[in-house]
């Protein structure tokens, strides 16, 4: 976004990881920064910052956290709250049950987030979190991943003033048909399927190419030791060696798997052939 330091002064953002950075209110010594040079970022704004890390911090993202890989930052909504109780929510306008996120409480959150972002939308999205939104598939975690990071607003109660989401871009996302207390299990979501698409985050980039969505089907079904259980074997022809059978095994398989329970997934499958 800008480069303006915002005028207002809320509390310090908090990072998290070993080698991540903080945002800061007023410039400096960039050689200071700890960060891992690129290093993917991503800003979440929230009522609830102690949710973070939360699982991310844990096995391969948690690792990938520590090392640098990618750095996550929290910004306390609470901070920019007005008045002497820092609210930051009012009634909504027309009247009805609940309560709204005041646009001149998400507005400075969003520019202090803003703060050393690019201005381009394609290699910074802002994310709200909502039911309304455009469903979270693959391939929109891929366009994340390939950007410089993102800042995703947590929304809660009713929403957030619609005058926000137009005035400063922001793109919706939702997890799918259901309503969630709040955005922060939904932020959680959406950064594991980015982060785990990250250079090194993995190990393996193999396992991000053949795994459910990345060639439009869902995944085959996997098999592992012992050779037997229950009176259950594991099918011959993954015990035969020839690498090529066994993938027609598993092609014949996700295809099968992807018609019966996602038809909806084949139909997009079919009419990109024709």
């Amino acid at each position: 976004m800008s480069d303006e330091i915002p005028k207002s002064a809320p509390p310090k953002p908090k990072s998290h990881g070993r080698l991540s950075v903080q945002a800061s209110l007023t410039p400096r010594d960039l050689m200071a920064d700890l960060r891992v040079a690129g290093a993917w970022r991503a800003k979440v704004i929230t009522l609830f910052p102690e949710a973070f890390p939360g699982v991310l911090g844990l096995s391969l993202t948690g690792k990938a956290l520590d090392l640098g890989l990618w750095a996550l930052e929290t910004i306390d909504l609470r901070g920019f709250g007005l008045g002497r109780h820092k609210n930051v929510d009012d009634t909504p306008a027309g009247g009805g049950a609940g309560m709204v996120l005041r646009a001149d409480v998400l507005g400075p959150a969003l520019e202090t987030a803003a703060y050393g972002t690019p201005q381009d939308r394609g290699a910074w999205p802002v994310i709200y979190l909502s039911p309304r939104g455009k469903p979270l598939d693959q391939a929109m975690a891929r366009r994340f991943a390939a950007g410089s990071g993102v800042t995703l607003l947590c929304g809660r109660f009713e929403g957030v003033d619609e005058r926000v989401l137009e005035h400063y871009g922001v793109e919706e996302v939702s997890l799918g048909d259901f309503v969630l207390t709040g955005g922060e299990i939904a932020a959680m979501a959406l950064l594991d399927a980015t982060v785990r698409l990250l250079p090194n985050v993995l190990g393996n980039q193999a396992s991000t190419e053949e795994e459910s969505f990345s060639v439009g089907l869902l995944e085959h079904p996997q098999y592992t030791k012992p050779a037997e259980w229950m009176g259950r074997a594991i099918p011959d022809v993954l015990q035969s060696g020839h690498h090529g059978k066994i993938a027609e095994w598993r092609q014949a398989q996700s295809e099968a798997i992807t018609r019966a329970r996602r038809p909806d997934l084949w139909a997009q499958r079919e009419k990109r052939k024709t």
